[in-house]
């Protein structure tokens, strides 16, 4: 017998991710609409609606394209995951995978949002060698009512994607997970994208709730190293696993709400890939001093302490409680990013300020007494 595509598997998938993307279908109503042929066509249509921005007097319509990955977070679980008979099994392995589906809303969005961008179409691209063990009843089920809610909560439409078997290409029972998306600055307003960045800005800090998606490989060298791996209990009573797999936290609707509160945001950068070094992604020749410091997630000190790992290593892998960082023009727009931030359920405080860089950029943390240098960064 020869081997082939498995399309039975696919096809069962493709259906299900179909009918996902129906839930979603009215979550970006206010720039647009599906046409009544509805989903499930090869080039799915999603009609923009320009009368807002022309209405507006805009010149031109801000766009972007993105793709991006989850990464590894998907993989740092346990081996008997999902395998239990129980209930209680069962609604331990769908919470992952929801977690997960929220968390590959963020690594899209979140990205988006740091240029005021706001989501408004979101694919995803799934490509495994074995379908039928990856896209189980499990992983369906909690994946995709994760996905639809990360797209609830940010305002966009989940449709179109691919999910080809690659044989020979991917490891039996494991999945890529990615996707991209469209995204939109809303009427009346232009990119955040740092020009206005300089000396003399406040810092204000927004909460993460734990790794988020970046450092896994830390976190995943880390469980290989306990007795217990992912099934370790740690000190707040919660399994390492599901510590580190807390869903991401989705800033579109903060970023959309500064926007239209009129707060003289200059930059913003989400704290992910590099840890407290994309403070100073900016090529400015800029300082920034952190004064003050949001409340550091236990599973951060936990990692530390199990790795051996200094307070730099800390922040320059992980982001250590912030999620994000925003760049304001002066103080009181800096209580103000606090105030709307509390509004929209999120932690924030006034961190610090951009000073003039001397000759070189870098990152003062002043309660932890660690400087990180742009010689240690080049992104």
């Amino acid at each position: 017998m020869f081997d082939h595509v498995n399309y039975s598997a696919l096809d069962s998938a493709k259906r299900a991710f179909i009918e996902a993307g129906k839930k979603t279908a009215k979550f970006a109503e206010k720039y647009g609409f599906i046409p009544p042929s509805g989903f499930g066509a090869s080039a799915n249509v999603f009609s923009l609606d320009l009368k807002p921005f022309i209405a507006s007097g805009a010149q031109e319509l801000q766009i972007t394209l993105l793709p991006e990955g989850l990464g590894t977070s998907d993989d740092a679980k346990p081996q008997d995951l999902g395998t239990g008979t129980g209930a209680d099994a069962l609604e331990e392995a769908t919470k992952f995978w929801y977690n997960i589906g929220i968390k590959t809303v963020a690594v899209m969005t979140n990205d988006a949002a740091a240029t005021g961008m706001q989501t408004v179409l979101i694919s995803l691209y799934l490509p495994s060698s074995t379908p039928e063990l990856v896209f189980n009843e499990i992983f369906m089920k909690g994946f995709l009512d994760g996905f639809v809610e990360g797209c609830r909560q940010v305002g966009c439409v989940y449709f179109s994607g691919e999910t080809p078997q690659l044989k020979g290409k991917i490891i039996e029972g494991k999945l890529d997970i990615a996707g991209s998306l469209f995204g939109l600055v809303p009427a009346g307003k232009k990119p955040i994208d740092g020009m206005e960045l300089a000396a003399g800005d406040t810092i204000v800090f927004i909460e993460s709730s734990g790794p988020h998606d970046n450092g896994f490989t830390t976190l995943r060298q880390l469980a290989g190293k306990l007795e217990n791996g992912y099934r370790t209990k740690l000190p707040d009573g919660r399994l390492y696993f599901d510590a580190i797999n807390a869903p991401t936290i989705l800033y579109t609707k903060l970023v959309q709400d500064l926007m239209e509160e009129g707060v003289s945001v200059t930059n913003l950068e989400p704290v992910s890939g590099h840890g407290w070094q994309k403070l100073m992604r900016s090529k400015k020749v800029l300082r920034y001093v952190i004064d003050t410091m949001l409340p550091v997630p236990s599973v951060f000190d936990f990692v530390e302490k199990e790795m051996d790992m200094s307070k730099k290593d800390m922040i320059s892998v992980f982001n250590y409680g912030v999620g994000l960082a925003v760049f304001v023009k002066n103080a009181e727009d800096g209580e103000r990013v606090v105030e709307i931030a509390k509004k929209c359920g999120l932690k924030a405080c006034v961190a610090g300020k951009v000073e003039n860089g001397a000759g070189k950029r870098e990152v003062v943390v002043e309660p932890l007494g660690v400087t990180l240098s742009d010689e240690e960064f080049t992104l």
